[in-house]
């Protein structure tokens, strides 16, 4: 019987069905593209990318060597990267390689020299190092992760199911205003004094001996980690937020209001997140920088932003009425834009160290 030959430039022949398997087989099984060699052995002539397609007949194998070939192509090259996004299959292109954000088509927003979600103010080198030590599983206790705490009055159980942190113990003999983070009370976290967003040094100055220092270590850990933790998990909620606000408005709109008057809740809710990713990255940048004066104004700054997104938190998640409409549509506007403007002060304030070498690290 025949049998098709094929054969390429190092002049090994086989037939075509055996190349065929062969080529399939270094393509489904082992995910190679421009790398396969020849089927004789010993032979490290490579295989040509047209050679590959006019030999495979199968579809799927032809379409999987198409996407390694891409793929190989976008690894190797710098100024290309693909969209992390689960499901996304778009490639961000820029024209030098740096830490940027970076917005793909499918609206998702990254940073292009690590991949990771944009997480100014803190850079890349650094966050890898926080994510590191939050692998450790010595460094992390269940507690951290956990949605409920105990109110700090009457030790009931409170379950957190929204981003704001100002809670209200649903205890009918209780009813304590408590912060989720702290868990101290609420009423002063509006204050220029109260620091809830920074770490009290003395603690870790008293340590006497490792063991105690071992311990303060641990606990600054936690201080700092619980605070990105519970952003993070604010940010899951208030991205929720969004159904909820479409809802909102289609019944302002349904009460003779435009879709351009009613676009103030969208805009909020964007400020809301915005705010809520550049603090929980603030907490990495604030663990690992040293004191001096301007790490204070830097937390400063943060606890300023702090409290204001938790207020345009509590105004968001409250029921809009006829009767109330106006009044929180004021202060959602006013709220927002002072969120932004603070959460660019922060930003401002420590690119410029990064400029001015302001900023030390602690090992």
């Amino acid at each position: 019987m025949f049998q098709l030959m094929t054969g390429i430039a190092c002049g090994h022949r086989f037939c075509t069905e055996c190349w065929r398997e062969y080529l399939t087989s270094k393509i489904m099984d082992q995910g190679m593209c421009q790398i396969i060699a020849c089927a004789a052995h010993g032979c490290d002539i490579l295989v040509d990318d047209q050679t590959v397609m006019s030999l495979i007949t199968d579809p799927k194998v032809k379409l999987k060597y198409q996407h390694l070939i891409t793929n190989s192509f976008v690894e190797c090259n710098r100024l290309l990267r693909w969209c992390p996004q689960p499901e996304c299959n778009y490639v961000i292109a820029v024209q030098y390689v740096d830490s940027q954000p970076v917005t793909c088509h499918c609206r998702h927003t990254f940073c292009f020299a690590c991949g990771e979600n944009w997480h100014d103010p803190v850079k890349c080198t650094l966050l890898r190092k926080w994510q590191k030590k939050c692998d450790d599983d010595s460094e992390t206790s269940n507690w951290i992760a956990a949605n409920t705490k105990e109110c700090p009055k009457c030790n009931a159980t409170i379950e957190k199911d929204g981003g704001c942190n100002h809670m209200v113990c649903k205890n009918q003999n209780c009813k304590s205003d408590f912060c989720w983070v702290c868990l101290g009370p609420w009423e002063p976290h509006g204050s220029s004094w109260y620091n809830c967003n920074r770490y009290d040094e003395r603690e870790a100055k008293s340590a006497r001996d490792a063991q105690e220092k071992s311990r303060a270590a641990l606990q600054r850990y936690l201080f700092y980690c619980n605070r990105y933790l519970n952003h993070m998990q604010s940010l899951k909620f208030e991205h929720k937020l969004y159904a909820s606000v479409k809802d909102k408005m289609e019944e302002m709109q349904q009460q003779n209001m435009s879709w351009i008057e009613v676009q103030f809740l969208k805009i909020a809710v964007d400020v809301l997140c915005q705010c809520r990713q550049t603090l929980m990255y603030t907490y990495v940048f604030a663990y690992y920088l040293k004191r001096n004066n301007q790490s204070a104004i830097f937390e400063h700054n943060q606890r300023d932003l702090e409290s204001a997104t938790e207020t345009l938190s509590e105004y968001l998640e409250r029921d809009i009425t006829q009767e109330n409409l106006l009044d929180i549509k004021q202060k959602v506007q006013d709220k927002y834009r002072y969120c932004e403007s603070r959460c660019k002060a922060l930003l401002e304030h420590v690119h410029e160290g990064y400029e001015k070498d302001w900023w030390e690290y602690i090992d």
